[in-house]
């Protein structure tokens, strides 16, 4: 098979939503199979999985020391909290202005933010009126279901 063929089969692959394609042409048979990150609800679940007596003796020491901090600082105002597992997003498209910035006044029903889903964008909307105060997550960055998104005042 020709290598520009190739090439053009393996951006296909990579440009759309497909995983896998195979083609056969005469004698010639190519597979094609794109690998995605692992999803984050298995990097989250690895840690329980390890058997190694050395970590799982440093996980407990790491797991109370964690808590520590977030317990010593409570949030203070209205918490939004993320309600699914996702992706966290800021703005719209990576070029577009956030849709809030700490300092903004907002009012219910106002979008925060957008977390994508299973390839689907999920609008999160404020529910109280009040002044960003804090936003607690990086652009781009994953979330878990109930972990803090912004503080409203």
């Amino acid at each position: 098979m020709d290598l520009r063929k190739l090439k053009t089969l393996i951006d296909l692959v990579a440009e759309s939503g497909i995983s896998e394609i195979e083609v056969t042409e005469g004698e010639d048979k190519v597979r094609i199979v794109k690998h995605g990150p692992p999803p984050p609800i298995a990097v989250a679940a690895s840690p329980a999985v390890i058997s190694a007596p050395a970590p799982v003796a440093a996980l407990p020491a790491a797991a109370a020391a964690a808590p520590a901090p977030a317990a010593a600082e409570p949030l203070k105002g209205h918490v939004v909290k993320s309600p699914m597992v996702g992706t966290f997003y800021r703005a719209a498209s990576p070029g577009a202005s956030p849709f809030v910035e700490v300092g903004q006044t907002v009012k219910p029903g106002d979008t925060l933010c957008i977390i994508e889903a299973m390839k689907l964008l999920n609008e999160i909307e404020a529910e109280v009126a009040g002044v960003i105060k804090e936003c607690l997550v990086e652009n781009g960055q994953p979330v878990e279901y109930g972990q803090p998104l912004f503080v409203i005042e």
